[in-house]
């Protein structure tokens, strides 16, 4: 006698455990942030009673404040500023290795692809070594410092600009390029009026990317920084946090680090999505491309 076969369960059931283990990780992962951006907000010292809402370790405070104290000050000033001026250098370099990436054939071109990916493979403190040892031993008149800094965060996220830009070519297509120039547009025209309009998504998000992991960065500018005047503010947090020193100013210092990090991400998302109306289509042809897909 056959026995009864035990029905299967519906698959399509709400799946409880996995929304419930995602919760918990939220939470896990949320709720100490949460607790130290509101005690930068406390009108006292206390980073476990709370003292009265307050904006005091913000502007208020005429000494302790980010705005008032000479290390907290600088740090937000250099934390932009590195910003800026790696944004700035790095996104056109990367532009111009996605351009010459696209159009080159042969094993320079390949090998240039594949250094670009391996970039993401090297573990940045070995990457961040390797540049103190060559800004401190090798090109001595550059040493530690500022210069440093931009130099080695322009290497390291060079190759964000140049994948993201050579996905979207390779997305594009050439057409357009072959319409432009059978119209009678010169190669600087087809590059100016039809290439640059059409990259600028991937420009614009690459800027944004590249912008948003300077803010974060911590080991490069932490093994380059020489003094407080360049010391970023992921840096002397961990500093301070470490040597006892912390308090609801290091809060304040921490919070408008993630405010830039979450207004940039936000402003990405938004421009990319505004940039990109309308269009459709995978990607992953063009990924599959990148990683060596084409000869």
């Amino acid at each position: 006698m056959v026995g009864k076969l035990r029905p299967h369960r519906n698959p399509w059931r709400h799946p409880w455990f996995l929304e419930g283990f995602t919760w918990l990780y939220l939470i896990w992962s949320l709720v100490p942030v949460a607790l130290a951006v509101l005690f930068s907000f406390n009108n006292g010292r206390s980073q476990s009673v709370w003292q009265g809402f307050s904006w005091r370790w913000y502007y208020q405070d005429p000494v302790n404040s980010v705005l008032h104290d000479p290390a907290l000050h600088a740090a937000v000033v250099q934390t932009i500023r590195l910003s800026v001026y790696v944004t700035l250098i790095t996104v056109p370099l990367g532009v111009a290795f996605a351009l010459g990436i696209n159009r080159w054939r042969g094993y320079t071109a390949s090998t240039a692809n594949f250094l670009m990916i391996l970039s993401f493979v090297i573990p940045e403190l070995i990457f961040g070594v390797a540049m103190f040892f060559v800004f401190t031993k090798l090109f001595t008149p550059v040493g530690l410092g500022s210069l440093a800094e931009v130099l080695a965060l322009v290497t390291w996220n060079v190759s964000w600009p140049a994948l993201i830009v050579q996905a979207r070519l390779v997305t594009m297509g050439k057409q357009y390029e072959e319409v432009a120039a059978d119209l009678g547009a010169t190669p600087w025209q087809v590059t100016y009026r039809v290439m640059m309009p059409l990259l600028t998504p991937a420009i614009f998000a690459s800027a944004v990317l590249v912008f948003s992991s300077v803010v974060d960065d911590f080991v490069l500018v932490d093994l380059l920084s020489s003094n407080s005047g360049n010391t970023p503010m992921s840096v002397y947090i961990y500093s301070q946090q470490r040597g006892g020193n912390g308090g609801p100013a290091l809060n304040a210092l921490g919070t408008i680090m993630l405010v830039m990090s979450l207004v940039v991400a936000v402003a990405g998302y938004i421009g990319y999505r505004w940039l990109t109306r309308g269009e459709r289509g995978s990607q992953i042809e063009a990924i599959t491309t990148i990683a060596g897909g084409e000869g």
